[in-house]
């Protein structure tokens, strides 16, 4: 092997000194809270898109734009970082970008316009990125197989909570103090991340570390892309993330401007609803093996999206609509186990490399689907955003369908994964 990489086999237990039952559920908290993130720099503000466009003066998908540049950051950032937490370890690369989503949250507060408000969100949408993919990189260094599924459901079913709790919390904050102050929420959250972030122990050893030439850790997205595998775990993951972006996106307008319900009204709607995904999630580990629960959720989701779009064009009742959401996200939950898992499994020797691409492809197709469902009658555009959605997502469970049995390392896998050697080029 290269002496520009060091990739040994990865644990299927926790590494020395993280392996004590109190660590690992301050270890399950933490990771939590850092999913956390991406729930909260979109959802806690959502019951705020209709009184921000007033605010603003401005129209429903410019205001829709602060969704899709935050969702941009946080693939950008996952980009970035995920090499430079393969070179120089998970902590050091967590900080600075907590420090950065404060400074990104203080900064949409003082924001006199709609267009720097969102080119702030871009600079959050960076800082949260750091959290949002740390969650999935981390638990691939200490674990694998249904090891590892385990960790990822655990922590996607409890992180159901917070996009159930974020517009709640954003509601009532909106209702007392504007829009504002669901911004110095944010710069809260981070900085108690911030303050508890040195009982975090480093999951990257140094000797598991990216070294020689700084430009290595960045050729391992090559080496990744050309594994089919991942590759098409990660279309999975990326596809599933675009419905539900074009239904978070699309909500407040659907249930507060089409339907009339009030802020507080709408959070507790989004609410109940993210329990659906919390449920899917953990309902995904009852398959063996695991791909065959993304079969199953890709299929219904389907039929579930066929059902919706003929509701959206014929029957206009708040009921209906909310009756085809549940199903929909818990075909989601089972979908985001299933994606994350089998990716993070496959790409777990460039572990954060391979955890920025899953985030990099879902903030792709939720960037472009946000401000789509805007156009012309919501409703409707929402209905067309998410019965295509799901016919991408049909395709790549029936490929996943056909690979070989998932969560067992390989030697063939472990060679897909392994960096270019000198010998070797």
């Amino acid at each position: 092997m290269s002496s520009s990489t060091k990739t040994p086999a990865a644990a299927t237990t926790p590494a020395s000194g993280t392996s004590s039952r109190r660590y690992y559920v301050f270890l399950i908290f933490y990771l939590v809270m850092l999913s956390a993130f991406g729930s909260f720099v979109n959802d806690m503000y959502l019951p705020t898109l209709p009184e921000m466009v007033r605010s603003f003066h401005t129209t429903t998908s410019t205001v829709q734009l602060g969704l899709t540049f935050g969702m941009i950051g946080l693939g950008v950032g996952e980009m970035i970082l995920g090499p430079l937490s393969d070179r120089f370890g998970r902590k050091p690369i967590l900080i600075g970008a907590l420090i950065v989503f404060c400074i990104g949250a203080v900064c949409c507060v003082w924001s006199k316009t709609i267009h720097v408000f969102i080119w702030w969100r871009l600079v959050q949408g960076l800082g949260a990125s750091g959290g949002y993919f740390l969650a999935r990189t981390i638990p691939a260094d200490l674990y694998q197989g249904r090891a590892l599924a385990k960790v990822m459901a655990l922590v996607g079913a409890i992180n159901g909570f917070a996009p159930a709790s974020a517009p709640v919390i954003g509601g009532l904050v909106a209702r007392s103090i504007g829009w504002q102050g669901i911004f110095w929420i944010l710069f809260g959250f981070c900085a108690f991340l911030l303050l508890i972030s040195p009982v975090f122990k480093e999951s990257l050893p140094v000797s598991r570390r990216i070294t020689g030439h700084f430009g290595v850790a960045f050729k391992n997205y090559a080496v990744l892309c050309r594994n089919r595998h991942f590759v098409i775990h990660v279309m999975l993951k990326g596809a599933a993330l675009g419905i539900l972006f074009a239904y978070i996106s699309s909500a407040p307008f659907i249930i507060q401007d089409h339907y009339g319900y009030s802020q507080m009204q709408f959070g507790f709607f989004m609410g109940f609803n993210a329990l659906f995904v919390a449920t899917g999630s953990m309902i995904a580990l009852r398959f063996k093996p695991l791909k065959r629960a993304a079969v199953i959720a890709g299929r219904t989701l389907t039929l579930v999206a066929i059902a919706q779009f003929a509701c959206f064009f014929l029957i206009d009742n708040v009921w209906v609509y909310e009756a085809m959401n549940l199903p929909m996200l818990l075909c989601l939950g089972m979908l985001f186990t299933v994606g994350n898992t089998l990716a993070m499994n496959e790409g777990r020797d460039c572990a954060g490399d391979a955890s920025a691409l899953i985030g990099l492809a879902g903030y792709l197709f939720g960037a472009v689907v946000s401000p789509l469902v805007g156009l012309g009658d919501i409703v409707h555009s929402t209905g067309i955003a998410i019965i295509s959605l799901s016919a991408i997502t049909l395709l790549f469970t029936h490929m996943s369908r056909d690979l070989p049995a998932d969560l067992l390392p390989t030697p063939a896998s472990a060679k897909r994964m392994a960096p270019p050697s000198p010998e070797n080029k």
